[in-house]
């Protein structure tokens, strides 16, 4: 059985449609639609954590909502919650695509060293065989998890407190007060990234991007993505 897959305009002879190009023309699968509901589901739970951290920390935000002990417990069950759209998201099969990005953002090779030595210093990066993930993205999904883990562990310290001696808890009040306020620079540096960067932003939006992006941002995930295409056509139709 024939099918077109729209990877410039190739037809194969095979049944499976190609997994990384499900869409028309040009367009290129780089998020499904669980990982884009996990990270959506999870921005929205960092943002609670900000807007609610601030309440509690700035008296007239305080005010507006009247009720501290409300955004107290909001703060907390919005942290406890924070791991489990990750965590959902690997646990069954529905998961296999954001478990593959996992790996590749563990995964560091050279052109992503030089990627990383070139943009501290502004200079075009274009020429590398970077993957699907740049060094930057990968940097910022490890501070990202690391946050997530540090704030769990203060945030219960500071939460249940009378586990703990004075000294744990007032380091814990320390640390948890100053991983916040750099992780909020985090994010707003996030934020202008995506903004300045449409066609990696459109992708966790509607999940695709162009080839023509890929052949600019990631040569060596649009070089994975033929070869899985070209193994595909090669194997028989069922």
């Amino acid at each position: 059985m024939r099918s077109t897959l729209g990877w410039g305009g190739a037809t194969t002879t095979s049944a499976r449609p190609f997994p990384s190009s499900r869409e028309h023309g040009d367009r290129l699968v780089r998020f499904d639609g669980v990982e884009r509901a996990a990270h959506w589901a999870t921005a929205a739970l960092f943002l609670t954590l900000v807007v609610t951290g601030a309440a509690l920390y700035v008296p007239p935000l305080v005010a507006l909502v009247g009720r501290r002990a409300l955004i107290v417990r909001v703060h907390v069950d919005a942290g406890l919650a924070l791991p489990v759209p990750l965590l959902l998201s690997v646990a069954g099969p529905w998961g296999k695509a954001l478990r593959a990005d996992l790996r590749r953002l563990n995964r560091w090779s050279n052109d992503d060293r030089r990627w990383l030595s070139l943009a501290l210093r502004r200079l075009p990066r274009s020429h590398l065989r970077v993957g699907k993930f740049n060094a930057g993205q990968k940097l910022n999904a490890a501070f990202s998890l690391g946050v997530m883990g540090v704030m769990l562990m203060t945030g219960s310290i500071m939460r249940w407190f009378y586990f703990w001696p004075l000294s744990w808890r007032s380091g814990a009040t320390f640390v948890h007060d100053l991983v916040a306020y750099i992780f909020v620079a985090a994010v707003a540096a996030h934020i202008y990234m995506a903004l300045t960067h449409p066609g990696a932003l459109r992708s966790i939006f509607a999940g695709w991007v162009s080839r023509a992006w890929a052949e600019r941002h990631a040569k060596a995930w649009l070089e994975e993505l033929e070869t899985a295409a070209r193994q595909d056509e090669a194997r028989p139709a069922r």
